[in-house]
This record gives structure tokens, sequence and C-alpha cells, in this order.
């Protein structure tokens, strides 16, 4: 078979969910064989990826590749077409990435470790299954079937409020996928042409009240996943409860869905209704910053305070997103990818912690520095990323926002200066709130009952290694940002194009500056 005719994408998608229905006849009572066999199977998929990524991928070229479609149920017009592009391709490597490396990080895992495998290879297939899908039906699919397998993981293998958080979690994202099973639909059915297929969809000719309301219902389940203040409120109480695994899934995947989604649909597809909607985005983007970590200093559980922490960074994508401008928009992505990278090692780290440690409360710790020296330096170097150290990624994909939405020419001045200074403010509350984390959880006033136990051991090789392998990236992409912008360049600059084309007075460049209301932008 010629390599350029290989099922590329369907094979990376369908390789571990056909595993995961393995996992429970393998022959294994203390869960030490399922364990290496969900690694072998994690390995070989990210080996695809990135065998596919460096072999049929074109950075310049702005369009769908690797694309493969099938009828699958023609009555009902669900065909199995998968693509990637600019915007999916980081966001599959991203998933095969980290989510190899939390199958590593649940080693410990001894509680059902064949479901927990399970459902750990089952939501791999899922969730790179949300960004290659190209039919709105079969997208609506593998997002409701990545929803099963962390209600599952939450609700069996989490903390004592397990079941709270994780009632509350499928509350939350189902109720948001109803909005995006019924603007499917109604896209689907509109016009002559009965069709799920996204290319197809965004070539329709919608009314503008209709996009407007299309707009409207995608941004509602998005705002769930991103997550969107006042739709935030899952993501602490699943955080508070997941083991570290499932932690590094949340943070460096499952946020991204919402991200990702915002600009596939909402940006790509609804071009119109996004010039009328995107200084809300902004002033959305500019509250999650300000208000989630302002939320982060009163937090005095660890795991709750990180998640604050991400609901802060994810601000920034918002505003990248609504910046009309091509380096706005690509430091979204890049912003995605990035805290993806350094959420999960966040995560990772804090559940390392407490394996330690016992507890999530900052009052009943410090003074642990001493004994957990390597856990300490990797805290801090992770915590560094966090807060947008020159040198990392978080610094070049907040810095290329702060840019993009300055020089944007889409709103008037006074607007952009208000949410460049909030903006401003939230970069300098990151640090002060991260360091003072740190602090006292290493520093501080000594607990001498925690400090005098046997169990402060310091970081484990297989600890260390899983770090080291987050923080690669993180440090390679802060040190040459291209290494990640060259995949999805020709993309974002076609989509800023398209957008800009939707706005009347930046596509002929007559008005140097559109008022920040949004009638008058889409006008």
């Amino acid at each position: 078979m010629n390599i350029a005719n290989f099922p590329w994408l369907t094979t990376i998608i369908l390789l571990p969910i056909a595993a995961s229905l393995l996992v429970p006849i393998i022959p294994d009572k203390d869960g030490k064989t399922v364990r290496w066999f969900a690694l072998i199977v994690g390995l070989i998929d990210f080996t695809l990826i990135v065998t596919a990524f460096y072999t049929q991928y074109d950075f310049s070229n702005p369009d769908l590749q690797l694309v493969e479609s099938y009828e699958w149920v023609p009555q009902l017009g669900l065909n199995w077409s998968v693509g990637a592009d600019g915007l999916s391709m980081p966001l599959i490597l991203l998933t095969g990435f980290i989510t190899t490396l939390a199958v590593l990080a649940a080693w410990p895992v001894t509680f059902k470790p064949k479901l927990f495998y399970f459902l750990i290879l089952a939501m791999y297939g899922a969730q790179i299954a949300v960004f290659a899908v190209q039919d709105m039906l079969l997208f609506f699919l593998v997002w409701e079937l990545e929803l099963i397998p962390v209600y599952l993981l939450l609700s069996i293998w989490g903390g004592k409020k397990r079941h709270y958080a994780a009632t509350k979690f499928i509350l939350y994202t189902a109720g948001g996928s109803l909005f995006i099973l019924l603007a499917s639909l109604a896209m689907a059915f509109y016009g002559d042409t009965v069709t799920f297929d996204m290319a197809t969809l965004a070539a329709k000719d919608f009314p503008l009240k209709l996009e407007l309301g299309l707009y409207a219902g995608f941004l509602i389940a998005y705002a769930v996943k991103l997550p969107i203040i006042p739709l935030h409120t899952w993501l602490p109480d699943a955080h508070g409860e997941a083991t570290a695994p499932v932690h590094m899934l949340l943070a460096g995947i499952l946020l991204k869905m919402g991200g990702y989604a915002l600009i596939r649909m909402n940006a790509q597809m609804l071009p119109n209704a996004h010039a009328y909607f995107a200084p809300a985005l902004v002033i959305l983007g500019v509250v999650n910053i300000i208000y989630a970590a302002l939320t982060s200093f009163a937090q005095r559980n660890l795991k709750r305070k990180i998640a604050y922490s991400s609901i802060s960074h994810m601000g920034f994508v918002l505003i990248g997103i609504a910046s009309f401008t091509d380096l706005g928009l690509s430091g979204a992505v890049l912003q995605m990818v990035s805290h993806g990278l350094i959420g999960a090692s966040l995560f990772f780290l804090v559940g390392a912690t407490y394996d330690r440690t016992h507890t999530l409360m900052l009052d009943e710790m410090g003074g642990v520095g001493q004994k957990m020296s390597k856990i300490f330096a990797m805290f801090t170097t992770c915590s560094m990323a966090s807060l947008a150290l020159p040198g990392m990624s978080g610094f070049v994909a907040e810095l290329m926002i702060f840019v993009g939405f300055a020089t944007s020419d889409a709103y008037n001045n006074t607007f952009k200066i208000f949410v460049v200074f909030l903006m401003a403010v939230g970069v300098i509350l990151t640090p002060i709130y991260l360091l003072s984390m740190l602090r006292e959880i290493f520093y501080g006033e000594e607990n001498k009952e925690l400090t005098s136990t046997q169990n402060l051991i310091d970081a484990e090789p297989r600890e260390i290694f899983i770090v080291a392998c987050l923080l690669i990236p993180i440090i390679g992409i802060g040190l040459y940002p291209k290494i990640l912008t060259q995949i999805y360049d020709s993309t974002t600059v076609q989509l800023t194009e398209r957008l800009r084309d939707s706005v009347p007075s930046l596509a002929q460049q007559e008005v140097p500056a559109v008022s920040m209301t949004a009638p008058e932008i889409g006008s």
C-alpha cells in the first residue's frame, strides 16, 4: 500500500479504542501487565501520529490534509469524515503526547486497574477524534463519547467528594452538548441541501439572525468546556477530586477542546456572527483572567488554586481568537498548546506532592523543600513557566496575544488600552499567587509532624522523566517558537483573512478603527 493512501487518522483514532476492548481479557491480577499494555498502545499510537505528521503533513498548505471520508450511516447522512489542518494537527500531537505520559503517571493505580486503563485508552481515541472529525454529527458523537470516561474516572478514583464532582461535570458538559446538537441540526437542515459536512456547512449563506443564534448556541457549549466564567464552576470541583493522570487529561487536553471548537465552528464557520460577538469574547476573556486570578489567591486547597490559574490562562485564548490579527490568533493556538503542557506538569506535581504529604491544604504544608528538593526544583520550574517567564512557552504565547490585540484595527484605541491594561494586571497577579504558593508548600513555617514522617521521599525516576518530557517542549517552544507556529501559520493567516472579510471596514482598509460595539463591527 502507498504510504500516502494509508488511513492514518482512522487508524490513530480507532487503535486505542480497539485496544481498550482487549483490556478485559488480558490475564492480570495486580495490574502490572495491563499498565504495560496501555503504555505500549499509547506509544504506538503516538508514533503513528508523529509519523503521519512528518511524512504526510505539509506546513505550507492551509487546507485539510490526511483527509478520509467513508459513508457510515447514509440514512442519517452520517459519514466517517476526518482530516487535519493547522488548527487540529498541533492539538492531535498534544493529545498523543499528554495521554501517553498520563498512562505512565497512572503507574501506581492498583484499584480496578483494568477498568482504569480501559477508560484511558477509550478516551485517547475519542479525544483525537474531536480534533480530527469533519462531520458535525460525528463531532457531536465523539464529543459525547469523550465525556463518559471522564465521568467514570472521577466518580470511581476521585477523592471524598468525587460523586458530587463527577455529577456536576456530566451535567454541565452534557447540558452544553445539547446546544451543539441543536445548532448542528439547524445548520444541516437549512437550505436545499441536508448535510453535516463542515466544509459544506461553512459555505452555506445563513441569514444573519440565524447565524447569530447558531453562534450563541455553540458559544454556550464551548464556554462550559473552555471554561468561560460563569460556566466554569465544574472545573475546580473536578480538579479538586481527580487523580494525577486525570488531572493531566483535564488540564492538558479537555480544556483545549473548547478553544479548538470555538475557532473551528464559531470563527471559521460563522465569521459574520463572529464579528458581532468578538467584543463580548474579549470582555469574557478579561473577566476570566482577572476574576480567576483573584479567586486563586483565596484558595487554600492546592488543586483548586491551580485549577483557577488554568481558567485565568485560558482567558488569553478568548482575546486572541477575537483579535482579528494573524499574531493574536496564532498566539491563541500557541497558548492552548503551551497551557496543555504547563497545566499537565503542574497538576502531575500536585499529585506527586499529595502522595507524600497526604494533604492539599496549604495551611498544613510548609518546610518540605529540604526533604523533597527535586520535587521543589521541578515545581518551581513549572511554576515559572506558568507565570510566563521569558524563555518558556507561556511567555511567547501571551506576548503574541498582547501585541496581536494591541495592534488590531478592529477596536478603538480606548477599548484596546482598557483591555491591555487589565491583561497586564492579570499577568502581574499570576507570579504573586504562584510564588506565594511555592513558599507555603516548601518553606514557610515548618509542620514538624509532616516533615518528620518517613513518607517524604524525593522524586522517583519515573516522576522526573514525566516532568522532563513536559519541560523539554515548554522550554524548546519558548526559545524557538517557530518549532510550533510553522505548523499552523498558513491556516491561521487564511482564517484571519476570512474573519477580516466579514468586517467591511477591515477588508477594505478604509476605516482604521471600528467601534467596540458589536453591531458596528458587524455592520
